[in-house]
């Protein structure tokens, strides 16, 4: 789950960062042991030369006075070994007085049977000793010479290689990481661009396409086919639309002719009744289909071509009481009540005075259908600095919050409540249409069995005139409001 939250650049500096410190965690050990044997290499060649040196000594003093032999080698011991040197004889007694109290307490190794020599560690005093051990005959007599030396330096400098790897560590991973992230967005760069102009690709400008780098590489490869894609959307949502807007054409004319064959039979006075209620209701249902592919054939067209509007300054509160006054003999019929509200008297846009007379209606039509018995509707319009509202209101069945994304789809009817209604849900379609061609926005909230409101909002470059307003001694004088029950 987490991986799929994660950007592709964040994964590969994390990879990229995971590898690094491994092969630096392989590197650091694999030089570690290096210097450790290179360390204990160089400990064991330097006791080699000094039991060499000393092998001389004993041989050169072996016709000397034991006292001067015994002086010699405590003067050699101390000379290159601190002291730490003894010489034994084969059952572990000293053949030669310990040179240094150190020497006497050192607790030396003994030779196994068979040995020649061993090269191994010892702790004395809570220290650490590399000690060096060989067999040595004089005079047909065997001897066993030792020679030790402290670790201490070999293990100063491997703590401080240690150390110097660690510190080392989090400021390579910083920088890597750091390089490795650049790196991949930078590659990574023309994915968010075709990203963005794919997000950015609809039905209203599928002909648009993702642009092509000449890299040569896979991204080319992918805009490409992506590309190919879309120019094989284009060509299958270019036949439907065709097909919808010849198809919603040509069924005009014969529904025309079937409505008006069935009209004039009705005025026939020899039909029988049950004829007569088949007439009619043939012509019910071709007002009906009429009324559909009128509204199949607007949204065609629309898809079709960019609309452009001849705008004009409209004001909203006269267009909204033409429309009003439509409306009202409907909601009386219905039981309802139809009010409006308005806080300015001209409320000014720029816009096509009849496709927002049907927007106004499409709203209020939805209101009407949807609304129960005995409610209220509202209607307002409130003018703010740089935006302009309309707001039709109802305390209807509402809609339910899963059905809100979807109520501006085309044929989306919501629950089986809503869709007991008549209605072909092409209507807020239509609606979304039109204010989307007037440059503003159209939005819904709604409480399932509360009621449902409509806003359209028209934004500064919209509104040419600024809010009329009159000041006075004392302040702002606010425009009266104007509210009646039709």
């Amino acid at each position: 789950m987490l991986k799929g939250r994660i950007s592709i650049s964040l994964r590969l500096t994390l990879w990229f960062g995971c590898a690094l410190f491994a092969g630096w965690a392989l590197f650091g050990a694999s030089m570690w042991a290096n210097l450790r044997r290179t360390l204990t290499n160089e400990r064991h060649q330097t006791l080699t030369r000094r039991l060499d040196r000393l092998q001389d000594l004993l041989a050169r003093d072996q016709t000397a006075a034991p006292t001067d032999r015994y002086q010699d080698f405590a003067d050699f011991a101390h000379a290159t070994g601190n002291g730490l040197m003894e010489v034994f004889r084969p059952d572990g007694t000293r053949a030669y007085p310990s040179p240094s109290t150190a020497a006497s307490e050192f607790p030396w190794p003994q030779l196994k049977p068979g040995s020649s020599g061993l090269f191994v560690t010892v702790s004395a005093a809570g220290q650490s000793y590399w000690v060096q051990a060989r067999l040595f005959t004089i005079a047909n007599q065997p001897f066993a010479l030792m020679a030790a030396a402290p670790d201490a330096g070999n293990l100063l400098v491997m703590n401080s290689f240690l150390w110097g790897l660690l510190a080392f560590c989090p400021i390579l991973l910083v920088i890597s990481s750091a390089g490795g992230y650049w790196v991949s967005r930078r590659a990574l760069k023309p994915v968010g661009a075709i990203t963005d102009t794919a997000r950015s690709i609809s039905i209203g400008n599928i002909s648009e396409r993702i642009p092509v780098s000449s890299t040569g590489d896979e991204l080319q490869r992918l805009a490409e086919t992506c590309n190919a894609m879309l120019d094989r959307l284009e060509s299958s949502v270019n036949q439907i639309k065709r097909f919808t807007a010849d198809a919603s054409h040509e069924l005009r004319g014969p529904l025309s002719f079937t409505r008006t064959v069935a009209e004039i039979a009705l005025r026939n006075p020899k039909a029988d009744p049950e004829s007569k209620q088949a007439l009619q209701d043939i012509v019910d249902e071709a007002a009906k289909a009429a009324i559909l592919l009128e509204n199949m054939l607007t949204l065609a067209r629309a898809d079709s071509l960019p609309v452009s509007l001849q705008r004009s300054q409209v004001n909203l509160t006269a267009l909204l009481q033409e429309v009003l006054a439509i409306a009202k003999p409907i909601a009386a019929q219905q039981g309802l009540r139809l009010l409006w509200n308005f806080d300015h008297n001209r409320a000014i846009v720029l816009g096509d005075p009849d496709t927002l007379k049907r927007l106004v209606w499409i709203l209020l039509d939805n209101a009407i259908k949807y609304s129960k018995a005995d409610g209220t509707i509202k209607v307002s319009v409130t003018v703010d600095v740089g935006q302009t509202k309309i707001i039709v209101q109802d305390d209807g069945i509402g809609i339910a919050a899963a059905d809100l994304p979807f109520v501006f789809d085309r044929f989306y009817r919501a629950d089986p409540s809503r869709s007991m209604v008549e209605g072909n849900g092409l209507g807020l379609a239509i609606a979304k249409w039109i204010a989307e061609t007037h440059e503003a926005r159209l939005s819904v909230e709604s409480i399932a069995d509360c009621g449902t409101s409509f806003t359209l909002s028209f934004f500064e470059h919209t509104t040419p005139l600024a809010i009329e307003t009159s000041r006075e001694s004392n302040g702002i004088k606010l425009h009266s409001m104007k509210s009646q029950i039709l």
